[in-house]
C-alpha cells in the first residue's frame, strides 16, 4: 500500500524472449524457458515486498503480456486493472511519461522495451543508480521507484526516490 501523497512506479523491462522463429513477427514474439523462469522470480520478488501493482500498464506485445502473466501468478493480494498499451510498445521515453500520466491507482507497474525503457528508467530517479545492470537494464529488470506526488499527472523526470531494483538470477 503506497501512503497518501505518494505515488509507486514499478517499471519492468519484459523478460528474456524466443528467437527460435526468424519469420515471427517482433511483436509476435513469445518468451524462451529463461524468460518464463525469470518473470516468476520477479513474481516472488514482488511478492515478497508487498510490492503488488494496483494497476498494470502493459505493452501490447506477446512477450509483455507473458512477462506480466507470469508475474501475476505471485501477486496474491491485489487484482490490479491491467490496460494493454500499444502506444507503449518499443516506446520512447517520452511516450512512457506520457502514458504513465494517464494512471490513476497509487502502484502502478508499467512493462516494456529496451531501449525506451532504460532510458525511462534513468530519466526517473532524482539520484542515479549506481549499478552495472541498471545501466544496461537486462531483460526482466524491474525499479521501484517513488514520488512524492499526488497524481500522476504530477510525475516528473528527476523527482523519484529509488526504493528497490531487481535482476533475474542467471539461468541457462
Amino acid at each position: 500500500m503506497t501512503p497518501l501523497g505518494y505515488r509507486r512506479l514499478i517499471l519492468t523491462r519484459h523478460a528474456k524472449s524466443s528467437w527460435d522463429d526468424p519469420a515471427m513477427e517482433d511483436r509476435d514474439r513469445p518468451l524462451n524457458a529463461r524468460g518464463r523462469a525469470a518473470a516468476l522470480e520477479l513474481g516472488d520478488f514482488l511478492a515478497s515486498r508487498g510490492l503488488e501493482p494496483e494497476e498494470v500498464l502493459c505493452s501490447s506485445a506477446t512477450r509483455t503480456r507473458e512477462t506480466w502473466d507470469r508475474v501475476e501468478r505471485a501477486v496474491i493480494e491485489t487484482r490490479p486493472e491491467v490496460s494493454y498499451v500499444e502506444d507503449l510498445y518499443h516506446a520512447a521515453p517520452e511516450m512512457m511519461l506520457q502514458v504513465l500520466r494517464t494512471a490513476s491507482a497509487p502502484t502502478v507497474m508499467m512493462l516494456g522495451h529496451n531501449p525506451g525503457i532504460a532510458e525511462f528508467a534513468h530519466r526517473l530517479p532524482a539520484r542515479a543508480l549506481h549499478d552495472p545492470d541498471f545501466r544496461r537494464f537486462p531483460t526482466c529488470a524491474t525499479l521501484i521507484v517513488d514520488f512524492q506526488i499526488d497524481s500522476w499527472d504530477e510525475v516528473q523526470p528527476g523527482q523519484g526516490s529509488v526504493l528497490d531494483f531487481f535482476t533475474p538470477t542467471r539461468r541457462g
